[in-house]
């Protein structure tokens, strides 16, 4: 097992933040890794409390600092030590990797320095430092800790520069290391300290006039509106903050205007305990008493500004979404090789979630496809994009209008790459008129008739990857199933070998990854059907990273039950060991024989699949389908899919409920399963 201390280099550089995405990272990369804060200096404890909530790991609860000081005192830093590597050692169990959050410098406590050397040396743990990219002297902070760290008989193995800033000089800073190895470099990034409109009414203690989207809207500027309203309007964007008085009419009408248009601001924080204009309200009233969250409190808009301005920059404890799109940060900016040296990476069948998600983005960027959108005009489809092209992802066609997407972009603030590909369908249809007529032409289609279906934007991007100007398609944001798989089932076709067209999700359960099917598309598959399904399902998950051990899922185990229900899932099961002999399947089993494996050991005793299944096979949608939801909602599973199955090229349907990251990791699965297509 290797240890890891993390500490910083001063105080405010983020060292929480850095050491959970240091957790996030060993996980990504398949490593068993376990976390420990031996010493809390808030309370509740945040590093636990996120570890346990985003990172779905478990650990001891820290030691009071109350409690560690009164041991210094009393002369029992022996015992202590003693008691600190106890609960170290009792959370690493079999770990590969075990990363202690050190302490932050107190002047208070003038013991910690101290303390913190003590504990690398009781653990024999490497150091990692946690230092600031914000200015030019955090490598030079660095490298004095180092030699400090040094002459107290510990090594740093790392340094990791958080917030980052453009114009930080790397080449210097590794200059100045003289030779520790740069485990990364974490961008700064605004968006990453957005507190969310909730924060600044909880710091300001303000009215809440009207509630709006307070949990949801974060503020990444904030405006005072002192000045003529035409000096306030271009401040108008999303996300800004706007404080002023109720009395400014002019102010609040542009504040309405722009909220009517798309432009989410973060919210309206009214001054001098006023509120707006009777008339002004029932003009603006869609957005005024909307989405938009007003607030409302007594001090004057300068004394309001700096009050605001002040607002820590911790991530509070209820604002998960934010610290988990921190440690992705963070996870991100990690050098794998810097970390891993010295470390075994081990073979295992299990695939947790930060590892299926860490291989998932990596094996799309390889794959460098080409994805059609034909929701080009949708908000979360043109964010889904944009990070998809910014980060490597796929090289992503929206199907719109140039001037809605952009306006559309524009009021999320977002900004499109220039290198993203926008295609006018309206000046791109003609183009496959005569493509389409040719491969309907054994049902009769016409050019008018071709012209017309092409209208529909899943029909020409369905077009588009029939002929190879794309290497796949994602739509269903704003389109049922049936409008993303029918043209696919009349333009595309099942792919050699497949009679059928089924579906899966991945479902990312808290220390492994699992493959459902099918929960989408086939509503009774025969037993032949359901064979060819399993098939499916195994190559799916063999090909995202699972190692398929198929359970053919019904309400008896083996020869226990009878019935047509139970019998059509044995003859799935005898048809799928005779046409596929290399699968490992076994069924019919229950879902709990399948995936536990002292109830797997008690009801098919000598399974190979039985209480370690990874792909579920289930007998028909109704039961697919109300078991990947119940285990979505009541276990809290994020599930990625649903992923199409069968067709000659890849075309995946949404959820109209989906969010960005959905829609994103989505976009990655498809452009993989163009990849595995055309290997």
């Amino acid at each position: 097992m290797q240890i890891f201390f993390v500490a910083p280099c001063r105080q405010s550089v983020g060292l929480t933040s850095v050491a959970l995405g240091m957790v996030r990272g060993f996980q990504q990369l398949g490593l068993n890794v376990r976390f420990v804060k031996p010493i809390a200096q808030a309370d509740p404890n945040p590093s636990v409390h996120f570890l346990r909530n985003i990172c779905q790991l478990d650990a001891p609860e820290p030691l009071s600092m109350e409690y560690v000081e009164n041991r210094i005192t009393a002369g029992e830093t022996d015992e202590l030590l003693e008691e600190i590597v106890s609960l170290s050692l009792g959370a690493a169990g079999d770990a590969d990797v075990l990363l202690i959050e050190g302490l932050q410098a107190d002047p208070a406590r003038p013991f910690i320095p101290r303390l913190c050397i003590d504990i690398v040396r009781s653990m024999q743990a490497s150091v990692v430092l946690v230092a600031s990219g914000e200015e030019a002297r955090g490598a030079g902070q660095a490298r004095k800790m180092i030699a400090q760290i040094a002459n107290n008989g510990a090594r740093v193995v790392g340094v990791v520069f958080n917030k980052v800033a453009a114009d930080f000089n790397r080449e210097q800073a590794a200059v100045e290391l003289a030779g520790t190895p740069v485990w990364g470099y974490v961008p700064h990034d605004p968006e990453l300290l957005a507190p969310r409109a909730l924060d600044i009414a909880r710091h300001m203690n303000a009215e809440i006039v009207v509630e709006g989207e307070l949990a949801t809207r974060r503020v990444l500027d904030t405006v005072s509106a002192a000045r003529a309203v035409a000096e306030v309007i271009p401040r108008l964007i999303p996300g800004a903050l706007i404080i002023c008085a109720g009395d400014r009419d002019d102010v609040m009408l542009a504040v309405a205007l722009a909220e009517s248009s798309g432009v989410k601001l973060a919210g309206l924080l009214l001054t001098h305990d006023s509120w707006i204009n009777g008339n002004i309200l029932k003009l603006g009233a869609l957005a005024l008493n909307g989405d938009l969250p007003i607030l409302r409190t007594k001090g004057d808009s300068y004394g309001t500004a700096t009050q605001v301005s002040r607002l820590s920059s911790a991530v509070p404890l209820d604002d998960l979404e934010r610290m988990n799109l921190v440690l992705e940060s963070v996870a991100e900016a990690l050098d794998e090789k810097a970390m891993t040296a010295g470390i075994a990476v081990p073979l295992s069948t299990k695939l947790s979630p930060p590892a299926f998600r860490y291989q998932l983005i990596q094996k799309a960027r390889a794959a460098n496809k080409r994805i059609v959108l034909p929701e080009g005009e949708e908000p979360r489809t043109i964010k889904a994009a944009v990070i998809c092209q910014q980060k490597g992802i796929a090289r992503c066609v929206l199907l719109g209008k140039r001037a809605k997407i952009e306006a559309v972009a524009a009021a999320q603030g977002v900004t499109l790459p220039p290198e993203l590909e926008i295609l006018d369908p309206d000046l791109t249809s003609p183009d496959y008129v005569a493509p389409m007529v040719e491969l309907r032409k054994s049902k009769g289609l016409t050019e008018i008739q071709a012209t017309r279906q092409l209208e529909d934007t899943v029909v020409l991007g369905t077009m588009m990857l029939a002929v190879d100007h794309v290497d796949g398609l994602v739509s269903g944001a704003i389109h049922t199933t049936a409008n993303t798989v029918r043209p696919a089932l009349q333009l595309i076709k099942t792919a050699p070998g497949s009679s059928i067209v089924s579906s899966c999700f991945f479902m990312l359960m808290p220390d492994q990854v699992l493959v459902y099917a099918d929960c989408a598309i086939n509503p009774d598959p025969t037993a032949e059907q359901l064979a060819e399904i399993a098939k499916q399902s195994a190559d799916s998950a063999r090909a995202f990273g699972v190692d398929p051990k198929v359970a053919m899922i019904s309400y008896s185990t083996g020869s226990s039950g009878a019935g047509d229900d139970v019998e059509k899932v044995r003859q799935a099961a005898e048809l799928a060991h005779s046409n596929f002999p290399d699968l490992v399947l076994d069924g019919p089993l229950q879902y709990d024989a399948a995936s536990v494996v002292e109830v797997g050991a008690q009801k098919a005793p000598g399974s190979a699949v039985a209480g370690q299944a990874t792909v579920f096979v289930f007998p028909d949608l109704n039961t697919g389908n109300t078991t990947y939801k119940a285990v979505q909602r009541s276990a809290n599973v994020v599930s990625v899919g649903p992923m199409l199955q069968g067709l000659r090229k890849p075309v995946n349907d949404l959820s109209r409920g989906a969010l960005v990251d959905d829609i994103v990791f989505t976009i990655a699965l498809t452009a993989i399963q163009a990849d595995a297509q055309a290997r």
